[in-house]
């Protein structure tokens, strides 16, 4: 039987919607859309660049309940409502993916608050290295 388990990151939209942060299936890790939220406190900055670097950075933490880290991405998605948001994000981006490299795209589209700047969905293989 694959292995199967979820990632919570204690943000009460997981509860409210019904989803987890990440779920392990095998050696795969499917970690949800996620946004500049600061889960602890529930806050979110105005600034693009500061909820990308926190998007990466509970994006991390759920690598790493999985028992894996960005160098085990293969695919990444970025959704951000307004395209001019995206470039200035790029150094942030690329600080966890630049050596990494992994199959990425960008869209544009809108997110489920109006706070929300950017949100950031990967895709990890356990056994990639």
């Amino acid at each position: 039987m694959t292995e199967r388990r979820t990632v919570l990151s204690g943000s009460t939209f997981e509860e409210q919607i019904g989803y987890a942060r990440a779920v392990v299936h095998g050696d795969g890790v499917h970690v949800s859309g996620t946004t500049g939220f600061d889960y602890a406190t529930m806050t979110i900055s105005d600034d693009v660049v500061e909820q990308a670097e926190q998007c990466l950075r509970n994006i991390g933490a759920a690598l790493t309940e999985a028992g894996c880290t960005f160098a085990d991405v293969v695919r990444v998605r970025y959704l951000l409502p307004d395209r001019a948001d995206f470039e200035p994000c790029w150094p942030v981006l690329r600080r966890c993916f630049g050596d990494v490299r992994p199959a990425a795209t960008m869209l544009v589209c809108g997110l489920a608050d109006p706070r929300m700047k950017i949100e950031i969905e990967v895709y990890a293989q356990r056994s990639a290295r």
